[in-house]
C-alpha cells in the first residue's frame, strides 16, 4: 500500500540509533525531521571514537548473543533483523573500510568516527532528512503535538510517526541526559530505573595507594566472583586503578552484575588471580625458596615475577601475618579480595541499564499505549558490555524501530 500522509516522520535524538531510523524511514521517500538538543548530532558518538571507534565485534551469531546476558531474550530478535556482519556491509557501503583487532573488535580503517558519521550525514541529507538543532523535547502536548525548547522559545509540531531515541542518561554534556524518563513516566510507561553500566567503581585505598598508584595498569590478571544468581564469573585481562577505585575493560563487562550485588549487599567483592598460568602448589613451591635477606618485594619479583602495581596490591589487601606464611601468600596471590564499594556515578559510565520494559512494547518497539510512537537505544531496558556490542544494538534497534515507522505507516496513512 503506499504511503501518502502530508506529514513528516520526526526522529527525537541524533546519536546513532536515531540516526539509523531516519535512514530507513528516509529510504522509502517518507520526509523525515530529525530534531536534536544539542548544536550537532552524534556528539557521544564522537567521543567514544576518539580512541578508536569499535563498531562492533567479530564473534559468530551465537556468541555474539551470549553477550547481552539477560537481555539477550529482548536483543535478539533485533539482531536478527541487523545482524553484527550487516553493519560492517553497511560501513563499507558508506566508503569505509574495516579490519578486525587482535581482541576480535571491528575498526574502521581510520579509526575515527567522524570520517564515518561526515558520510552518513551526507546521505542523510541526500535521502532529504532535514536536521533540526537546540531543539530539546519537552513531551507531547494534549492534542499530540511534540512539544519543543528552541533557543527562540517553545514551539511544537505535528508528525505522521515518531522515533524516540534519546539515549541514556550517562554523559548528560553529550546530550544523554534522561530527562525523558519523567515525561514518559508521567504518562503511565512503565520504565525501569537507570542505573550505571560499563562504569568504574569506588574502593576504599588507602592514601599511599591513590598517591602513588593511580593511572597504573594491572595486567595479565584473571578476575572472579560470584554474581546475584549464584553464578561464578570470571575473566582474563587487564583494568586500571584509578584514584576513587577500578576501572578499565576488565572492569566494565561485570559491571551491571556488581551493581545488583552491591545493591543486595552493600558491597561486592571481586578476587583477583594475580599469576593465572600458575597453580597455587607452583606458587608456593617458588615462594618457599630461600629468600635470605631479600626484602619480601624482592623476592617476590625475582621468584614469581610480581612487581609494581601488582606488589601494591598486596601490600594493600593483606595483613602481616599471611604476607609471612608462603602457603597462606599463595592462597591469597590467587584470590586477592578487591571490594567495591559502589559505583561511579551514573553520568561517568560509558552506557546506562535500565529504561523502557520491553513488555511497553510490540515487536517493531513501537509503545503499544501509544501506537504511532516507536522508541530506540539506550531507552530501552537492556544493558550490553563495551567492545561492539552496544553500538550494534543501539543501531539495530533504531533500524527494527524504522522498519516499524514504515509498516505502520503503510497501515494507516
Amino acid at each position: 500500500m503506499p504511503i501518502t500522509t502530508s506529514l513528516p516522520v520526526a526522529i527525537i535524538g541524533g546519536g546513532p540509533a536515531g540516526l539509523m531510523a531516519a535512514e530507513v524511514i528516509s529510504q522509502q521517500g517518507i520526509a523525515v525531521d530529525l530534531y536534536d538538543a544539542m548544536p550537532s548530532v552524534g556528539r557521544k558518538f564522537l567521543m567514544a571514537g576518539k580512541s578508536g571507534l569499535n563498531i562492533t565485534h567479530a564473534d559468530a551469531l551465537p556468541d555474539f548473543l551470549q553477550r547481552y546476558g539477560e537481555s539477550r531474550t529482548h536483543i535478539e530478535p533485533l539482531l536478527q533483523a541487523f545482524t553484527p556482519q550487516q553493519l560492517r556491509d553497511w560501513v563499507h557501503a558508506l566508503g569505509i573500510n574495516t579490519f578486525v583487532g587482535s581482541s576480535g573488535r571491528v575498526f574502521p580503517e581510520e579509526m575515527k568516527a567522524a570520517p564515518l558519521l561526515r558520510r552518513w550525514l551526507h546521505r542523510l541529507r541526500t535521502q532529504g532528512v532535514r536536521f533540526h538543532m537546540r531543539h530539546q523535547w519537552l513531551g507531547f502536548a494534549n492534542d499530540g503535538t511534540l512539544r519543543f525548547m528552541t533557543p527562540n522559545g517553545e514551539t511544537t509540531m505535528r508528525s505522521a510517526a515518531t522515533v524516540l531515541a534519546l539515549g541514556g542518561g550517562s554523559w548528560a554534556r553529550l546530550g544523554s541526559t534522561g530527562a525523558w524518563v519523567d515525561i514518559l513516566t508521567a504518562q503511565g510507561i512503565p520504565i525501569t530505573p537507570l542505573k550505571p553500566a560499563n562504569c568504574g567503581f569506588e574502593v576504599n585505598w588507602s592514601d599511599h595507594m591513590q598517591s602513588r598508584h593511580a593511572g597504573q595498569p594491572v595486567k595479565s590478571v584473571m578476575v572472579a566472583f560470584t554474581d546475584q544468581h549464584g553464578t561464578r564469573q570470571e575473566k582474563q585481562g587487564e583494568f586500571v586503578i584509578s584514584r576513587y577505585g577500578i576501572e578499565g575493560s576488565l572492569i566494565y563487562p561485570f559491571a551491571s552484575a556488581i551493581v545488583r550485588l552491591i545493591e543486595q549487599h552493600g558491597s561486592a567483592t571481586l578476587y583477583l588471580d594475580l599469576l593465572p598460568d600458575l597453580d597455587t602448589a607452583q606458587i608456593i613451591a617458588k615462594l618457599s625458596q630461600p629468600r635470605g635477606k631479600r626484602s619480601l618485594s624482592e623476592h617476590l619479583r625475582r621468584t614469581l615475577g610480581i612487581s609494581g602495581i601488582k606488589t601494591a596490591l598486596i601490600y594493600e589487601t593483606t595483613d602481616k601475618t599471611t604476607l609471612n606464611n608462603p602457603q597462606q601468600l599463595a592462597q591469597t596471590l590467587k584470590a586477592l579480595p578487591v571490594t567495591c564499594q559502589r559505583p561511579r556515578p551514573m553520568d561517568e559510565a560509558i552506557s546506562t541499564s535500565g529504561g523502557i520494559a520491553f513488555d511497553a512494547l510490540d515487536q517493531y518497539l513501537m509503545l503499544k499505549q501509544q501506537p504511532g510512537t516507536f522508541c530506540a537505544g539506550e531507552m530501552l531496558d537492556w544493558d550490553a558490555p563495551t567492545g561492539g556490542y552496544l553500538l550494534t544494538a543501539c543501531i539495530a534497534s533504531g533500524y527494527v524501530a524504522g522498519q516499524g515507522v514504515v509498516e505502520w505507516m503503510k497501515k494507516n496513512s
